[in-house]
């Protein structure tokens, strides 16, 4: 899902599903869970179903969901 410039900025809330997100809240960015660096929902690509978080990229997703 995209949002465009008229947004809400501020973070968003995300539901994560496996083949996309929800917005539960308008915003226009979320967190990374493992870095803590603003994802713009535009460029949002790695998440976790499981853990209902964000990564902003694939490698900081694969070091947060090693066992």
């Amino acid at each position: 899902m995209l949002m465009n410039k008229n947004s809400s900025s501020g973070e968003a809330k995300l539901q994560y599903g496996p083949n996309g997100f929800r917005v539960l809240r308008t915003g226009n960015h979320v967190f990374c869970a493992a870095s803590g660096v603003p994802i713009p929902l535009e460029e949002l690509r790695y998440w976790s179903v499981d853990h209902q978080e964000a990564y902003a990229t694939p490698q900081l997703a694969t070091e947060r969901l090693k066992p």
